[in-house]
């Protein structure tokens, strides 16, 4: 079955040309996933398509109406469920989540401008809501990208090796290990000799080893979320010399 996005948004246009492009773009044509955008504006009733107004209270910016959306996202009646809201107030996205939406048939994607979405919109319609990260972007568009990219990427079909998301940052709660290619040598550095001992057994240990080392180093953070080293992380790492053979950094 083909994995269906719709997205509810003003900028349609941004949407559907990065999502015709590169891996979004030959997964779609190969059936693996398909995009419905749905302009909010087309479910306007004024003579401006007015979408936002001032928020009540006072305050600086416009906020998103909440009529319009709830129009907009009522008229699609087949749309995939659910429908996320992109808001810095949402869960954290991550690999884990994107792979839970991969799991599903389908998503909606509800795209915010100005300063917001009126919160009866959220409240009536929205099933969840996702946060990036904690910065703030003009609008839902981008963000909505990134969840149907590192989502569309994780369907059966939609990269040239279905094992390639295995191995990446994040799918084993590591950072990925260092990647080299052609030629060997590049400026006097040269390619970690194990890379070219045709040992692959070796290979899959030294990758392993930089992957926890790189981790350990540049996000602790998701280290202690892995409940740590375990002893046998701890005798990889010492054996190709990244720590010492008490556990310490070397």
């Amino acid at each position: 079955m083909t994995y269906r996005v719709d997205v509810f948004t003003l900028f349609g246009d941004v949407v559907e040309t990065y999502a015709s492009a590169s891996v979004l773009g030959r997964a779609s044509e190969r059936g693996v996933w398909e995009l419905r955008v749905h302009d909010i504006r087309d479910a306007t009733n004024d003579p401006h398509r007015s979408v936002d107004d001032a928020p009540f209270g006072g305050g600086a910016g416009m906020v998103l109406s909440a009529e319009p959306i709830v129009r907009s996202v009522e008229s699609v009646t087949d749309r995939a469920r659910p429908l996320i809201a992109l808001s810095a107030s949402g869960r954290p996205f991550s690999q884990a989540v994107a792979r839970e939406y991969s799991a599903l048939g389908g998503i909606s994607l509800l795209c915010g401008r100005y300063e917001g979405i009126d919160q009866r919109a959220l409240d009536l319609v929205v099933d969840e809501e996702v946060s990036l990260g904690d910065f703030v972007l003009a609008g839902g568009e981008l963000a909505a990208l990134c969840v149907i990219e590192a989502t569309v990427r994780l369907l059966p079909g939609a990269l040239g090796n279905d094992d390639s998301p295995l191995e990446e940052s994040f799918s084993d709660g590591l950072l990925e290990y260092p990647q080299y290619t052609r030629p060997a040598l590049v400026r006097g550095l040269a390619v970690p000799e194990v890379l070219t001992s045709g040992d692959h057994g070796r290979i899959a240990r030294w990758r392993r080893a930089q992957a926890l080392a790189r981790t350990l180093a540049r996000r602790p953070d998701l280290m202690a979320a892995r409940g740590g080293l375990s002893g046998a992380d701890t005798a990889l790492l010492v054996e190709f010399g990244l720590v010492e053979g008490d556990g310490r950094s070397g």
